[in-house]
């Protein structure tokens, strides 16, 4: 608990056995109340894993339903568990879990309602072993996001995250893409619903057993970094009008 605010890390999994442990050894267990991890299909040993570790809170889809609907599985049931903070955490220990006292404390203390743990803040993204090809690609979509979205973030495409309650009952998250896709979409909702976001320094690891798409992946995911912001932006001058900007 933070303040009687009840924290919960969710954390989707795909074949996270071999780093899983080492990145719930470092959750601070003083802060966070529960731990839900989705297996999206894994095809390695994430579940009973997960269950030697003792995590209570464990979902598994028998058939993979992508990033995004995995992410959907997890903030539906932390919503159903109570959760006030409600923290993404991926399990491949790309993100260090020391920061989520920071992000905890930013929430609980009411200065904002979202907060991102940040690669680009700072001078470590390249230093800490993000191929330059991304890192070129991060820059020129977030000047892009920032310029049609009409906000200001140092980058839209970490996978560290951390939300209030509110937040997560107002959007519509569950409308989303179960691709990529999703997270894009998440904040240009979040935008759009009017709350606002802060940031916190990052390091970036980038090792064999981190998570990563490959190139043609990250050409797919990055036209359709631009689709969504080219929506927010009709959306928002009053031209279009798009579902998934409907709040709860």
């Amino acid at each position: 608990m933070y303040k009687d605010k009840k924290v919960i890390v969710v954390m989707p999994a795909y074949n996270a056995a071999a780093t899983l442990e080492k990145t719930i050894k470092e959750i601070p267990s003083e802060i966070v109340d529960e731990i839900v991890l989705c297996d999206d299909a894994s095809k390695d040993d994430t579940v009973s894993t997960a269950e030697r570790l003792g995590i209570k809170h464990i979902i598994v889809h028998e058939q993979n339903k992508g990033y995004g609907g995995n992410q959907k599985s997890l903030y539906n049931k932390a919503l159903s568990l109570g959760g006030d903070i409600i923290i993404m955490l991926h399990p491949d220990y790309q993100y260090t879990p020391k920061l989520i006292p920071s992000m905890v404390n930013i929430i609980g203390e009411n200065l904002y309602p979202v907060v991102l743990g940040s690669r680009i803040l700072g001078k470590g993204a390249l230093k800490g072993g993000m191929p330059k090809y991304k890192y070129i690609a991060n820059r020129f979509l977030t000047l892009s996001q920032n310029l049609l979205i009409n906000y200001k973030l140092s980058e839209y495409h970490t996978g560290y995250r951390s939300f209030s309650r509110e937040v997560l009952e107002t959007i519509n998250f569950n409308e989303n893409s179960d691709d990529f896709i999703f997270d894009n979409q998440m904040l240009s909702q979040i935008i759009y619903a009017g709350f606002h976001i802060g940031e916190v320094t990052c390091p970036t690891k980038y090792f064999e057993e981190a998570s990563s798409i490959n190139f043609s992946r990250s050409t797919k995911y990055g036209l359709g970094v631009l689709a969504v912001s080219v929506k927010h932006f009709l959306q928002r001058i009053g031209i279009g009008k798009f579902n998934m900007y409907k709040k709860l």
